[in-house]
């Protein structure tokens, strides 16, 4: 395997560890946090702060971008001893979210933490995710009506 195709796997595996901390329930993401036990010595490089960001929509998923409005976020950066820096940014206004998810992603980035915690925090995080995500579409599925047409004899 190329360099490249490296890189642009591990990105993606990155990606998605971090969408699942980003979505996660912060007392699930705390309890998961806490039961990896000891971690390594951090410090912090960005202390978690809030800000806003501009959401931006399509018309229709495939128009002209417009400005649907601000939403809160909150941002992280932590370094670990061993030069890793892990990030994260969490919508609303949690601090400790931030945080722990920051953790956890340099956690991730490291060989000797990477499997506990995908494990331990990752696997069950985004089960759970998928759980609540297939219970709002089964129900957004039962409100879904279906319109036809009926042709007229005439002409």
């Amino acid at each position: 395997m190329d360099t490249q195709t490296s890189e642009n796997g591990s990105r993606a595996a990155r990606a998605a560890w971090m969408r699942v901390l980003a979505l996660a329930d912060g007392a699930a993401l705390d309890r998961a946090y806490q039961a990896l036990g000891p971690l390594p010595a951090f410090r912090p490089l960005r202390a978690p702060e809030v800000g806003m960001t501009m959401v931006r929509g399509r018309a229709g998923g495939t128009g002209e971008q417009f400005n649907l409005g601000e939403m809160s976020v909150t941002r992280c950066a932590v370094a670990f001893d061993r030069g890793v820096v892990g990030t994260a940014y969490v919508q609303g206004r949690s601090l400790r979210h931030a945080e722990q998810a920051a953790v956890l992603d340099g956690l991730l980035q490291m060989d000797d933490w990477h499997e506990s915690v995908r494990a331990a925090v990752i696997v069950p995080l985004a089960r759970v995710h998928e759980e609540r995500r297939a219970r709002r579409a089964a129900e957004a599925a039962q409100t879904r009506v279906e319109f036809f047409t009926m042709v007229r004899g005439e002409n």
